[in-house]
């Protein structure tokens, strides 16, 4: 328990204490009605086996059998069926024997909660008489009395151990949360009315079969995603070692055309991409000398013109990267005006590709934005207005509206998750010397 705070350790105690009485049978009011023991067995061993997997090959929980376990049992029963399973669960990283008794005692609360809510508004009434319609509305109410309970003790430990707002992390997390438990609240619902019916218990575990599915695909799709995520990273931080200045700023354009697109109205994977475009424009630094990106002085026309070749450097870089897409794009034009007087090809108005506009309102922004080692950070009011006075010329104006709105309602709040800064890098001259600084 070594690096844990005295007042986190306590907060779990009292949340363990808090599950023992839970599952103390005076706390029942239900206690005329006797809890089938074998079943309490079965939905434990159920959760147990399920945990296990999920956790070390889904990174997630099995909650369906959880609240099948609220929808059937009296709530002390229910609240010992996360036990074993949490108790033996996986864990990464210590201190072990706290982390499993956390998982133990929150999950416990959340079942006893659950199922107490589901009991008092007739739940188990409807799941007895296999009558899904009215089985609904008790089961959703107890649905979201689990994510809530989760979400708040969840808080309220991130609150303790790391020191982070309590409200807002609770809020985060319950909305974050409630969909996936919901899909899991329906499929215990599910299990529930068949372990009722004639069909038996048998027939209730059929109901898990799909959900694996749903989660292998699930895990399938996040692997993907954070492939994609170690090839882009791995490209920005080459790039860093060459340039100073992307550090940081890589991530900050991708974060504000990011922004730009959810402003146009684009559909969560056009913004991915985006969001991409916007991480790597610059990654066709590779391609250039060393000692050009670390100058100290103004560049030479010939210099100049090599460091404008990285826009093409970077479309050659990103070519065999099948899930970056229309990003490409956006790599290879994002220093084009709409004015046809920028670079490589010269291309005016609507003959840049759309992600390249949007790339390069966001490249400015940033640019502007930042304090570098040969000028001042401007006010995003000043930076706001300088790209307004540019619309038109250098940027396609419906960008600039997009980036000015969000940011004038909602505040630039840029989040660099980039390693500590490498060894210095010599200052860069300011100036139209310099391609891709905007003055």
């Amino acid at each position: 328990m070594e690096g844990v705070p005295a007042r986190a350790r306590g907060y779990v105690a009292s949340v363990a204490l808090g599950a023992l009485a839970c599952v103390s049978p005076l706390a029942d009011p239900h206690a005329h009605v006797r809890a089938p023991w074998w079943a309490v067995g079965l939905l434990a061993a159920l959760y147990a086996g399920g945990e296990q997997i999920a956790r070390r090959r889904f990174a997630g929980t099995f909650s369906p059998v959880l609240l099948a376990g609220a929808f059937l049992l009296p709530p002390p029963a229910a609240a010992l069926v996360p036990l074993p399973g949490a108790l033996f669960s996986y864990v990464e990283q210590g201190p072990f024997a706290l982390r499993r008794g956390w998982r133990a005692a929150r999950s416990s609360l959340a079942v006893w909660a659950a199922s107490t809510v589901h009991w008092a508004l007739g739940g188990r009434d409807a799941v007895v008489d296999s009558d899904v319609p009215y089985a609904l509305l008790p089961a959703g109410a107890a649905v979201l009395v689990f994510c809530a309970a989760l979400a708040l003790l969840d808080g309220g430990m991130l609150g303790l151990a790391e020191g982070l707002p309590p409200w807002r992390v609770c809020r985060g997390l319950f909305l974050r949360s409630l969909a996936p438990l919901a899909v899991h609240g329906l499929a215990g619902l599910m299990m529930a009315v068949l372990w009722r019916s004639p069909y038996g218990p048998v027939a209730a575990l059929l109901v898990l079969f799909p959900m694996g599915v749903s989660w292998w695909v699930f895990a399938q799709y996040h692997r993907e995603r954070a492939a994609h995520q170690a090839t882009i990273r791995a490209l920005v931080q080459a790039v860093d070692l060459k340039d100073g200045y992307t550090r940081g700023h890589s991530e900050r354009v991708g974060q504000a055309s990011m922004l730009i697109a959810r402003e146009l109205g684009m559909d969560d994977a056009r913004v991915e991409l985006l969001r991409f475009a916007g991480i790597l424009h610059d990654v066709g630094k590779l391609g250039v000398p060393t000692r050009l990106l670390r100058k100290d002085g103004p560049l030479t026309p010939e210099e100049r013109r090599v460091i404008e070749l990285h826009p093409e450097y970077g479309h050659e870089i990103t070519r065999g990267i099948s899930f970056l897409g229309e990003a490409r794009s956006a790599i290879l034009h994002h220093h084009e005006r709409i004015d046809g007087s920028g670079y490589p090809y010269g291309l005016a108005g609507g003959q840049i590709p759309e992600p390249a506009r949007v790339v390069a309102v966001a490249d400015a922004f940033d640019a502007m934005t930042s304090t570098r080692s040969y000028s001042r950070a401007r006010p995003v009011d000043a930076a706001l207005a300088e790209l307004r006075r540019c619309a038109g010329a250098q940027f396609d104006p419906r960008m600039v509206t997009a980036l000015a709105r969000v940011v004038e309602r909602d505040g630039w709040h840029p989040v660099v998750t980039a390693d500590d800064p490498p060894a210095a890098v010599p200052p860069q001259p300011a100036g139209p010397d310099r391609p891709g600084v905007r003055r």
